[in-house]
């Protein structure tokens, strides 16, 4: 079994976020699955009308996203919010999406002001020759929308589909 960890802790711009504002990531690979494990900070933003599970556009909503990249700028996004609601895509290149609403095993429970969220992600989708890994968060509504990174994304907005910005990916024994 192979293991990482990846730590939200900073603004999508490169500003430090105090300790209890991160949110930890632990990738866990096996030979048949990724276990993906999230610890957040729980903002209490309205969720998603539609009921948990496989939820479109949840990047407007509170999120924790975690990019994976390997080969040929192919990459799987996997979305996980606080209330059971996920997106999974499959890309190759920046925004181009392959396939959407992928199925996972997902479960989401909220204690206090922490969240925690578990997904089974199929080894299978693994884009070819893993090598790079970001990771993100996105909470507030309006005015208060707050983007935050493991490594940040320089530039004028935030934009996670940066993959230059990925740093190597290294799932240790």
């Amino acid at each position: 079994m192979r293991e990482a960890v990846l730590v939200v802790d900073h603004t999508w711009d490169g500003q430090p976020l105090p300790e209890p504002d991160c949110t930890r990531f632990t990738l866990t690979l096996d030979e048949a699955h990724l276990v993906v494990q999230v610890d957040a900070p729980f903002r209490d933003d309205p969720p998603p009308r539609a009921p948990p599970g496989p939820t479109d556009r949840l990047w407007e909503y509170e999120v924790a996203e975690l990019f994976l990249l390997g080969d040929d700028q192919r990459y799987l996004e996997i979305e996980l919010g606080p209330h059971g609601h996920y997106l999974a895509l499959e890309l190759h290149g920046p925004r181009n999406v392959l396939h959407s609403g992928l199925p996972l095993g997902y479960t989401a429970s909220r204690e206090g002001a922490r969240w925690r969220g578990r997904a089974r992600v199929p080894a299978a989708w693994l884009p070819p020759s893993l090598c790079a890994a970001n990771a993100y968060t996105i909470a507030g509504t309006g005015a208060e929308r707050r983007y935050a990174a493991a490594c940040p994304v320089p530039g004028p907005t935030p934009d996670f589909h940066r993959l230059e910005c990925f740093p190597p990916l290294r799932l240790g024994a």
